[in-house]
């Protein structure tokens, strides 16, 4: 019996193996819809950012706020993201991955509509903390939905998408910012931040076409509907059924342990486990700590200090940026699954540090230069968007790819909105200390500053984090196992 049950799991390994290597015909088309559907949640979030770098320049001459103020405004959407990412995971395993969605946007709506509508200082906060929850639930859901739906050979490319989204739509506040700077500054700004509710109400709507992810109803159960998702989410019945067959294994494994609670286990885990957490939560904290979303929110400022001040071309100089930080996303969506994530993570962090370093040197220049030289300016504006592009290559697609596939399926929900409650916190943090900070260093020494946290980025990714590409989610969780003893070759 034993010999029989034996060779029958030889060869469902070897049918397995035969699956992941024969090549791919393109996409599945509606996985791919589905990932399309469900990171367009993440195109609020950059558009937020975009639009509020050029939108805070109004708003301090309209409302008369401190920099201390606008820090704040600035950065409580980042740190009350937190709510939303830590309260993630619970509500995502409670109602689903689909539903959890759905309220992100819906969140976000009404923080949106607040801020469009508030008529003073106060009300601007309280929109910006309702917009943030929502943000904190996209930033989570949208990558690990992805990750649970996809195929492991195109998984890169779809859980890559929800960054090329918030790229996209931190362009997209960038050209709004463009378009309505020549309203009045009682009235631009409001319609910067509002206009955001529109985009919220038809993502919360097409969501609900949207199937639910196979691993979650595995997790509740429902067996039969998950089969029916996997069947039209793979490229042969016979890839379906062994991807449910995987699924329902690791599910089975994983009950007890699900039994005791996923906060317990990762309150108190186990060497793999931790190593995981590792690997997740400081991938998070260095994208963050990176400066990036502080360098797009506060570009403006910095190109001022550099020698630009016609608010026009403050805007039109981050419309240049966002371009190369879109093209750049999609290059990085398109091969991470062919190059792999380890490349690509240290090629985008090594190309940060360096770009940080030549952004510090020239604005060091220009903070001791009288006459502002031209070429110190484009140096600058150089510098900065390709430290936008190298992260958009690196940190900024992949850091959501391998949160989303890392943990096992008993932990993913969980454990990944704790890195991403890590990511919001270092977020809020940087972007309401950056001015702070940069008054007292000057921009010069704050982004020297920047490159040296990058360095050492770049020795982190290189020493803790292995390489994922191709594996099925299943796979995954033996990277971080401990390593056995080398048998004897045969």
């Amino acid at each position: 019996m034993a010999t029989e049950e034996n060779g029958r799991g030889a060869v469902e390994i070897q049918a397995i193996e035969e699956i992941k290597t024969t090549p791919q015909i393109g996409f599945n088309k509606y996985v791919l819809e589905c990932a399309l559907l469900a990171s367009t949640n993440s195109i609020l979030l950059g558009y937020d950012i975009g639009v509020m770098s050029g939108a805070v320049l109004f708003i301090r001459e309209n409302l008369n706020i401190s920099s201390t103020q606008v820090e704040i405004l600035v950065g409580s959407l980042n740190v009350c993201s937190l709510i939303g990412a830590f309260a993630s995971g619970k509500t995502s395993d409670l109602i689903g991955r689909r539903y959890t969605i759905v309220l992100s946007a819906a969140t976000f709506l009404c923080g949106a509509l607040l801020m469009g509508l508030a008529p003073s200082y106060p009300f601007l906060i309280a929109g910006r903390i309702i917009a943030g929850i929502g943000v904190g639930y996209s930033l989570m859901i949208a990558p690990v939905y992805t990750a649970e739906l996809s195929p492991a050979t195109t998984r890169g490319f779809l859980t890559s998408l929800p960054e090329v989204f918030i790229t996209i739509g931190i362009l997209l506040g960038y050209l709004f910012n463009y378009a309505f700077s020549g309203l009045p500054e009682n009235i631009n700004w409001r319609i910067m931040l509002g206009v955001a509710a529109i985009p919220a109400i038809g993502i919360a709507a097409g969501v609900m076409i949207m199937p639910e992810s196979p691993r979650w109803l595995v997790m509740k159960g429902k067996m039969e509907e998950a089969k029916r998702v996997l069947l039209r989410t793979s490229n042969s019945e016979e890839e379906a059924l062994l991807r449910l067959a995987e699924i329902t294994k690791d599910a089975n494994a994983s009950q007890n342990l699900r039994r005791e609670g996923a906060w317990k286990e990762i309150l108190n885990p186990s060497r793999p486990v931790r190593r995981i957490l590792v690997a997740a939560i400081g991938l998070n904290f260095f994208m963050q700590a990176s400066g990036n979303d502080a360098v797009v929110y506060y570009c403006p400022e910095v190109f001022k200090a550099a020698g630009i001040h016609k608010k026009k071309q403050l805007v039109g100089v981050t419309i240049i940026m966002g371009i190369a930080k879109a093209s750049f996303v999609l290059i990085s969506a398109l091969f991470l699954d062919r190059f792999g994530r380890r490349p690509m993570l240290l090629l985008g962090s090594t190309g940060m540090t360096a770009s940080l370093t030549g952004l510090g040197l020239g604005s060091k220049f220009l903070e001791n230069s009288v006459d502002k030289p031209k070429w110190a300016i484009v140096l600058c504006v150089m510098a900065v968007c390709a430290d936008v592009s190298f992260f958009s290559i690196g940190l900024g697609p992949i850091t959501w790819v391998y949160t989303s596939e890392i943990f096992p399926t008993r932990l993913r929900a969980q454990g990944s909105s704790l890195a991403v409650s890590v990511n919001r916190v270092v977020s809020g943090v940087v972007a309401m200390t950056f001015l702070t900070i940069s008054e007292k260093l000057s921009f010069g020494g704050m982004f020297f500053l920047l490159a040296g946290i990058m360095g050492l980025g770049v020795i982190f990714s290189y020493v803790f984090l292995p390489e994922t590409k191709g594996k099925s989610l299943e796979e995954i969780e033996g990277l971080f196992q401990d390593k056995k003893p080398q048998q004897r070759s045969q």
